[in-house]
């Protein structure tokens, strides 16, 4: 089942962030599904948050989507080559965001495959936010769409997380957020096998 617009428009991004862990991130392009359930996510609460691109209520034409209501993608070009696709949460001009880091592809292997030119997908794991983006076809200017829809969205298919199989760490590449830096807003699910 689709998520609703309730988990969307949760307050406190780090719940979401964590909620995310065990949903599965979808992608329709050109009649090809793709993906799989998601392992690791980032917190970002927007103009509070000094890693966040919204800091400080900074707007932009790229950042605009940070502030719309919940539900929608905001996915931006990272070092100019690696779209990066974020969850936005919260109610309109509250520009709250979760970054999903990793997935465990469980749907349109073959696709997959040949979009990272990988022949073993390891496991099937997709680590880091970039190649995530590019094994679900997911582009910068994808930015702004409906997760309610058809071409992008996510699925609670009853996979249950326990506490215990999450890893809560500090965010990745944000040292420039000096203290912000070292919240434990980064989530790991680490299943038991």
């Amino acid at each position: 089942m689709k998520l609703n617009k309730d988990f969307y428009l949760n307050e406190n991004v780090v719940d979401v962030a964590k909620s995310l862990l065990g949903k599965y991130l979808f992608t329709n392009f050109n009649g090809s599904i793709c993906g799989g359930y998601i392992t690791e996510t980032e917190a970002y609460a927007g103009v509070t948050d000094k890693a966040s691109h919204a800091y400080n209520n900074h707007r932009t034409a790229r950042t605009e989507m940070m502030y719309k209501e919940g539900g929608i993608a905001y996915v931006y070009l990272c070092y100019g080559m690696y779209s990066l696709f974020n969850v936005v949460s919260n109610k309109e001009n509250i520009p709250h965001a979760v970054l999903i880091r990793g997935l465990t592809a469980t749907e349109g292997l073959e696709t997959i495959a040949e979009r990272i030119k990988i022949a073993d997908l390891n496991k099937y794991k997709l680590d880091g936010p970039g190649k995530l983006s590019k094994a679900l076809g997911i582009h910068y200017s994808q930015s702004g769409i409906n997760l309610y829809g058809s071409t992008i969205w996510i699925e609670d298919r009853g996979l249950n997380i326990n506490e215990e199989n999450i890893k809560t760490t500090k965010r990745v590449g944000v040292d420039y957020a000096e203290e912000d830096a070292h919240l434990p807003y980064r989530f790991i699910y680490k299943p038991v096998n």
